[in-house]
């Protein structure tokens, strides 16, 4: 009588619950990724009260829009090939802006906005413009009839007029000395002087961004021309900075040096003749914030080449605590209660920059770490909100 054939053993129980397991979490990981999936898709898709815009390669869609006075919510698609920005403009006047739109994806601009007919641009710097319309509402009326007395912010926008002209000058000579050094032929002193230059720069920014066309003449970075570092139109502080942080040569830049005086002295001239409504006072500090917080301070792409991005975001804090220091008299008697939050997201801002200074000087921000981009863009992001609160409380929201 012949063996039977031996069977084979039944797999323990432990494998088959390895095996169960191993297919749960599959399943798991699958629905995670479509979940995903969805979630960024859906972050793609404007909400219902949202204006979508699609910015293509060379134009915007739609480029006519008609929009009720008030705060509307545009999310901005971006479908061309590289990062861009959508701005709002009034006359030359820089209304709100997103900047650094990753290709693929899309960010939300929300504006309070009068009535009337404002510009809109759209990606490349040579891209056509659109035209943004906008309708008058009962509640708009109301709030233009309703405006606080000016007479109480006469003071600190007077003294603000002078901080402009203090700083602008002081921009105009340390860009001129820059220009001594390229056109001697000193690389090294011309890079050792680029650095004060562009603190002259940033200490500015909040105001001078509102001037468009000037604004992209002295700092449009490279992704905003159709050819990059090579595209004829990409002059100022960022051709310099290419030129003798990147290809480390003067060849050339003397023209670019010169145009840069000439535009920065008629910076100067037009922030003084440009007047600021009080209701700009604070949100032009706040829009600055903004963007050090949403793009610069995480990419580190405002000097890419030279990356002394940390000098600028000091630079900024010194404007935010200039305003801060012009307002403090009126949030004193209107809105004390603001105060202490403005004064604690200041210090804790101050404190962070100050980590990351060694012996007097700014590390480069290649040397910055992720975890420390995100501390200094969360200290700028709380400042800026603090400093949100401060229209509200002297009775200027809704009028800009």
């Amino acid at each position: 009588m012949s063996n039977p054939t031996p069977q084979p053993a039944p797999p323990s129980r432990a494998l088959r619950w390895a095996v169960a397991g191993s297919v749960v979490v599959m399943i798991a990981a699958g629905a995670l990724f479509y979940y995903a999936s969805q979630l960024a898709a859906a972050k793609r898709q404007p909400h219902h009260n949202e204006i979508a815009v699609t910015i293509h390669g060379h134009a915007c869609e739609p480029n006519e829009l008609t929009v009720p006075a008030g705060r509307a919510s545009f999310r901005i698609i971006n479908r061309s090939d590289r990062a861009v920005e959508w701005e709002i403009l009034d006359g030359v006047l820089v209304i709100e802006e997103r900047e650094n739109i990753a290709p693929g994806l899309s960010q939300v601009i929300n504006a309070n906005l009068l009535p009337g007919d404002y510009t809109i641009t759209c990606g490349l710097l040579s891209n056509p413009r659109g035209t943004l319309h906008v309708t008058p509402t009962a509640q708009s009326d109301a709030q233009a009839k309703a405006k606080p007395s000016m007479v109480a912010f006469i003071g600190p926008l007077s003294e603000f007029r002078v901080y402009l002209s203090g700083q602008g000058s002081a921009l105009v000579k340390a860009v001129t000395a820059l220009q001594h050094a390229i056109e001697a032929g000193d690389l090294a002193q011309a890079q050792a002087l680029y650095v004060p230059a562009r603190e002259a720069y940033q200490r500015l920014a909040p105001a001078s961004q509102r001037l468009a066309e000037l604004d992209n003449a002295i700092n449009a970075r490279a992704d905003y021309f159709e050819k990059r570092e090579q595209d004829p139109a990409f002059i100022g502080f960022h051709r310099l900075e290419y030129s003798l942080f990147e290809q480390r040569s003067l060849d050339g830049l003397a023209p670019v040096a010169q145009r840069l005086v000439t535009d920065v002295n008629s910076l100067k001239q037009q922030l003084l003749a440009q007047s600021l409504p009080p209701e700009q006072l604070v949100s032009i500090v706040v829009r600055n914030l903004n963007s050090l917080a949403d793009v610069r301070a995480t990419s580190g792409e405002e000097e890419r080449y030279s990356h002394i991005d940390l000098n600028g975001f000091a630079a900024n804090l010194e404007a935010a605590h200039k305003v801060v220091e012009l307002m403090r008299p009126l949030l004193t008697k209107s809105a004390a209660d603001v105060q202490p939050k403005i004064d604690s997201a200041l210090a804790a801002f101050d404190a962070e920059l100050k980590g990351l200074n060694v012996d007097g000087q700014f590390i480069r921000y290649d040397s910055v770490t992720a975890d420390q981009r995100k501390q200094i863009a969360d200290k700028a992001k709380a400042l800026a909100v603090a400093l949100d609160g401060i229209d509200p409380a002297l009775g200027l929201s809704g009028l800009q």
